[in-house]
């Protein structure tokens, strides 16, 4: 079990799958968890001007009309960062979340020395039995059901359920 007082679970949207072939983020949801409960929200859409390929507009249906006039990567990685400071981040599938995010702050010369945590690796350990370990299966197997409001593959509605998962597997730690 790990505990903090404070983390933030993130989930990032974007414009492709790979930030080696010109994938960019294009939305970044961030929400703190500090005495075991959900504390803060962060959700910005940013336009990289980046095309978004099919297959990532299939997955989270964020088009390019929708980014237009949205903050730039400078402003909103700017806001990104004055919100998680230093606390550690957790992220389901962190390897992915982890390398667009460094990526992008790279090409502002900004650094994240943030410990990082998977709640995917953390659900393979502790719950083995699932055949799956996707954010909606290791959910639906701790909650029953997603939360009838949620918006699947958008980034705020994926951390915030990176969160609860952070919470629930780590006893409320």
């Amino acid at each position: 079990m790990i505990s903090y007082s404070r983390c933030i679970a993130v989930d990032v949207e974007t414009s492709g799958l790979s930030a080696l072939r010109g994938g960019r983020v294009i939305e970044v949801g961030a929400v703190v968890v500090e005495r075991n409960e959900i504390f803060d929200e962060l959700g910005i859409l940013i336009d990289t001007g980046a095309p978004i390929q099919n297959g990532a507009y299939r997955v989270h249906g964020i088009s390019e009309k929708m980014l237009f006039g949205q903050p730039s990567p400078e402003d909103a990685w700017a806001r990104f960062r004055e919100f998680v400071g230093n606390a550690p981040l957790v992220a389901h599938n962190a390897s992915f979340d982890r390398s667009f995010i460094s990526y992008e702050l790279a090409l502002l010369g900004i650094l994240l020395p943030n410990r990082w945590h998977c709640t995917m690796r953390l659900a393979r350990q502790k719950l083995p039995q699932l055949v799956n370990h996707k954010l909606e299966a290791v959910y639906r197997h701790l909650f029953g059901s997603l939360p009838s409001q949620i918006q699947r593959h958008r980034a705020l509605d994926d951390a915030r359920l990176a969160a609860r998962i952070w919470l629930e597997l780590n006893g409320g730690n």
